[in-house]
Order: structure tokens, then C-alpha cells, then sequence
């Protein structure tokens, strides 16, 4: 961003470029912060619906201080200078970055990164094709997808002059403010009212009054407002407001389902898997939206049939809701996937032991492997020694012999020992009980 408010008579392509690594060094961003909200759900299902109203809180806060400034910056200091400025936000978020707290991966292997891919993918592939986690991935893209998007034309009627209210870029500006002070106030509503409430109840209602807002923009194009003395701005504030409510109201649950989605050991990955499906989904829905707009002949200056895609978007809004037999029917605060996508936990400070052989002690590799999935924890442990000590851990009643490999543990609290069901060779993960 710097470079583009910097240099002068740049490249397309090379502007082009700078626009989309900034863009995926915000999706990087995002989807870390993702990631680690999904953890902590699955671990607290109870906490998801706070954990993500928080940085839905945090979001629309953000929105507000940005779409209340950038008209007045685009005005002031132009777009050039506006995209210096957007260093500020980077720069804080490395900050922020630098700040978290992670526990160091000892004795990591970079050769079985490949390995790790190829077993991530196997995963996340076992994942979608449970019918707890494809039914909602299908909802979520549909329901996106079928919520026609006529931005373009509505901000082009905004700021026409002769057929729209001809806004400038300062009150385009204030109304988007307003329309985050209205998702702030979703994300409260949702939080302190609808939290509790069944996924497909909280959707139904959202899809019904989103489907009912996006006709307030059918006052605003037809002129009705001003056959009643009504100034166009305060429809447009109005319908900014409520139409940003009820999509953050409708967009909550949607979060709160995906990060009750992800397996356990992959929840950042299938998250932004989710995420993935989800942009999709939106850009689906710019897509039908721009032919929409497209065939109805509605250009820039052209705005005659620009009712009709209002009243068609309205009408596609409340078609998701034929789709909620999709979308889990219980209680939201209870983990949707089943058992054995969350036996597993994810390894501490790599503290993950790959067997290799097996002792004259052992038994045979499908009776332990039987009886670690069983397992729920192991015994006290101290010390554990590595290269060719004798390593011994009681495994439900049999004992396990040396190793080709293993690393020098410490523990000083009481050990888990489980199987990771998402690697194909036999991986016992030892964490601490925190």
C-alpha cells in the first residue's frame, strides 16, 4: 500500500498485485484470529456464541472508525494518500501478532511437510463428507448465494445526479458509518438475546426481515419518500442501519456454526475452508447480481428498471429459508460434529511421539490401537527418557516398549495420551492436562 501511494504512473498490473497481497495479508490475519477463536469454541462450545460476538464487536467497531473518516481522507489527502495511510492498521496488526503467545514446536521435521499436507487434506476431506458438516457448508453458500448482490448499480444511482440523490463521498461515507453502528447493534442483539436460541430459528426470522429490508431501497429509487416530504438521506441512513443489523444478525449464527464445524488439529485449515465457501458464496452472488443488473439494462446513467432488481434481490433473500433443514435444529451451545472428530487433541509444544517398533512387551499394534482410542488419560509421569533408555507407559493395562525414536519429555502434571485419528501411521499425542 505504501508503494501505491508513493510511486506515480504505476502499472496496472503491477497495482493490480499490490491490491491483492494486501488483501491476502488480511485474509492471513483473519484467518489466524479464526483460527484461534475456533479452538478455544470447540474446547468451550458454551463460549462460542460470546467468543465470536466479541469480534463481531470488535469488527463493527473498526467499521465505524473507518467508514466515519475515509470520505473526509479521500477528500482531504486523496485516494493515494488514503492508501498510505492504511500502513497504520498493518503495522498494529504486527504488533498484535508479536504480542501473542505460542508454544515452541520442538524437533519439527521440515522433509514430512508434504506428508502433513497430504494428511491435512485426507482430513478435512473425511470431514465434508460427514453429513453433520456437508448439510451446513451447503446452507451457508446458498443462502449467500442467493442474496443477489446490485451494489454497483445502488451506488451509482447514490451518486447520479440528475435520476438519484446525488451523494458526495462524505455523506456516502456517514451513511456507511451509520450502517456499522447497525451491525454493532446486531452483534449485541444477537449476543444478549438470540444467543441461546436454535440455529434455525435465529435464521428463519434474519432471512424473513433481511428478504423485507432490502425493499426500504424500493422507497428510495421509486421517490415515494419525497412525495411525503421525507429527505433521501434519512431513508438512506435508516435503511443503511437496519439492513446492516439484520445481516450481522443473520451472519452471527452462520460464524457460530462454522467454528462448531472444524475437527479437532485442523481448525484453522477447515475454517478457512468454511470462510472459502462462504466468499464463494458472495461472490456468486456479485456475479448473478451484475447479469441481473446487466439485463435489465442498468448502467450509469441508465436507472429505469432498477426497482425491478430491488424488488428481485428482496424476493431471492427469503428463499434460504426453504433450505434450513439443512442447518442443525438443536441446542447451539452443544458441539455438533460426532465423537470421534473430537477425541483427539491437538499436540503441546510437539510433544508427539511417532512409533516406529514395537518391544517383545507390547501386544499386537491392533489391540493397543484398540485400546488407545478407549483411552481417556494416562498415569502420573515425571521423567521420560529418549535414544535407547528402556520408555515405559501403562497403555489401559499393557505396557509399551521402546522406541526408534522418542524425545526427552518432562512433565509436571498428570499426562493424556490418545490416538490422533487423522494420521494414517500410529501417532500417540501426549499433552499436558491443563
Amino acid at each position: 500500500m505504501l508503494a501505491l501511494s508513493l510511486l506515480k504512473d504505476l502499472h496496472l498490473a503491477f497495482v493490480m498485485m499490490s491490491l491483492m497481497a494486501g488483501s491476502a495479508g488480511v485474509a492471513i490475519a483473519d484467518v489466524t484470529i479464526d483460527a484461534c477463536v475456533t479452538e478455544n469454541s470447540i474446547s468451550h462450545p458454551s463460549l462460542a456464541g460470546d467468543m465470536q460476538s466479541l469480534c463481531g464487536v470488535s469488527s463493527s467497531i473498526g467499521a465505524i472508525i473507518g467508514f466515519t473518516i475515509s470520505g473526509f481522507l479521500v477528500h482531504l489527502i486523496g485516494p493515494k494518500g488514503v492508501f498510505g495511510l492504511l500502513i497504520i492498521p498493518a503495522g498494529l496488526v504486527i504488533l498484535v501478532g508479536m504480542m501473542l503467545q505460542e508454544s515452541l514446536v520442538l524437533n519439527f521435521t521440515y522433509k514430512r511437510v508434504t506428508q502433513k499436507f497430504v494428511d491435512t487434506g485426507k482430513a478435512m476431506w473425511m470431514a465434508l463428507k460427514c453429513r453433520d458438516v456437508w448439510r451446513p457448508c451447503l446452507y451457508m453458500y446458498l443462502s449467500l448465494a442467493l442474496s443477489l448482490s446490485i451494489h454497483e448499480g445502488m451506488f451509482y444511482w447514490y451518486t447520479d445526479a440528475k435520476s438519484g440523490p446525488s451523494f458526495s463521498q462524505e455523506v456516502i461515507g456517514s451513511i456507511s458509518s451509520v450502517g456499522a453502528i447497525g451491525s454493532l447493534l446486531g452483534v449485541l442483539l444477537y449476543q444478549n438475546v438470540f444467543r441461546n436460541h436454535p440455529f434455525r430459528r435465529v435464521l428463519f426470522w434474519s432471512q424473513l426481515l433481511f428478504g423485507a429490508s432490502g425493499m426500504l431501497d424500493l422507497i428510495l429509487v421509486s421517490r415515494v419518500n419525497l412525495r411525503f416530504g421525507v429527505p433521501d438521506y434519512f431513508v438512506a441512513v435508516i435503511d443503511a442501519a437496519i439492513s446492516y443489523m439484520i445481516g450481522r444478525l443473520k451472519w452471527m449464527p452462520l460464524l457460530v456454526l462454522s467454528s462448531k464445524l472444524c475437527p479437532s488439529g485442523i481448525e484453522g485449515t477447515f475454517f478457512a475452508l468454511l470462510m472459502s465457501i462462504d466468499h464463494v458464496g458472495m461472490l456468486t452472488s456479485s456475479w448473478v447480481g451484475g447479469l441481473l443488473i446487466h439485463a435489465l439494462n442498468i448502467t450509469r446513467t441508465q436507472f429505469d428498471n432498477l426497482w425491478v432488481a430491488v424488488v428481485i434481490r428482496s424476493l431471492s433473500r427469503i428463499l434460504p429459508i426453504g433450505l434450513l433443514f439443512l442447518v442443525p435444529s438443536g441446542d447451539p451451545n452443544v458441539s455438533i460434529l460426532p465423537n470421534e472428530m473430537l477425541r483427539a487433541k491437538k499436540a503441546m509444544i510437539g510433544w508427539s511421539l511417532i512409533i516406529r517398533r514395537w518391544s517383545p512387551l507390547s501386544t499386537t499394534f491392533d489391540q493397543i490401537l484398540a485400546n488407545s482410542l478407549q483411552l481417556k488419560e494416562g498415569p502420573s509421569a515425571q521423567d521420560f527418557c529418549h535414544n535407547n533408555v528402556r520408555w515405559k507407559m501403562p497403555i489401559s493395562g499393557r505396557w509399551l516398549g521402546s522406541f526408534e525414536k522418542s524425545f526427552f519429555l518432562r512433565f509436571t502434571s498428570k499426562p493424556h495420551i490418545r490416538y490422533h485419528h487423522l494420521y494414517e501411521h500410529p501417532v500417540i499425542l501426549v499433552s499436558r492436562n491443563l
